[in-house]
């Protein structure tokens, strides 16, 4: 079990059922798409997110990305660090039929992956362990690099950045805002070139 600082924000009670079988901090559900209404259980985030930090771990599918987009409004971004799982599609032993997208959500995640997904997102460890995603040397990643790696505002950009993504293990519905702070957690401008730039010797 690792012992994490931030408190964690799931979609729903199977997802945090889930994730306190690997990490010993606060898991906490939005109930869905109730947290639009639910301005106690926003407030508590808040308080949350001021005293330890909030870690977001939410579906990948579209339904995930909006929760996730209306925390990201409604909480400081210096307070919240973003974990995203990949897209596997399946679906959920518990569940007679796939979800509307198809891909399986945190509950459905085997370990090592969230695991990866909470490392990757830069989760304060608290039991000595170096986390990844504090402060990567180099240039950090701004919109105008993406640009000039053709990743937005270029015929074929939406291609390439799904093809980035793809690589990276992160979901096609994130934004290239979200693609660049999440970026910037675990690399730099001259990594993603480099990147970039084997995919485009394998297309």
């Amino acid at each position: 079990m690792i012992k994490i600082k931030e408190a964690i924000i799931v979609e729903g009670r199977y997802d945090v059922n889930t994730v306190k079988q690997l990490v010993d901090t606060i898991v906490l559900e939005t109930g869905g798409f109730r947290i639009f209404s639910d301005k106690e259980r926003l407030s508590m985030f808040r308080q949350l997110a001021r005293t330890r930090g909030l870690l977001i771990l939410t579906d990948s599918d579209g339904a995930g990305m909006v929760i996730r987009n209306y925390l990201k409004g409604a909480i400081p971004p210096s307070q919240v660090k973003h974990a995203y799982i990949p897209e596997i599609f399946g679906k959920e032993s518990r569940k007679r039929t796939a979800s509307k997208e198809g891909k399986l959500g945190v509950e459905g995640m085997k370990p090592d992956v969230l695991r990866e997904a909470l490392r990757r997102a830069g989760a304060t460890i608290l039991d000595g362990e170096v986390q990844q995603g504090s402060a990567p040397s180099g240039p950090p990643i701004k919109k105008a690099d993406l640009y000039a790696l053709g990743l937005s505002g270029k015929p074929g950009s939406e291609h390439l950045r799904e093809q980035v993504l793809h690589m990276l293990g992160l979901p096609s519905h994130l934004s290239a805002n979200a693609l660049i702070e999440f970026l910037n957690t675990v690399s730099n401008r001259d990594a993603l070139a480099i990147l970039v730039e084997e995919i485009r010797k394998k297309s």
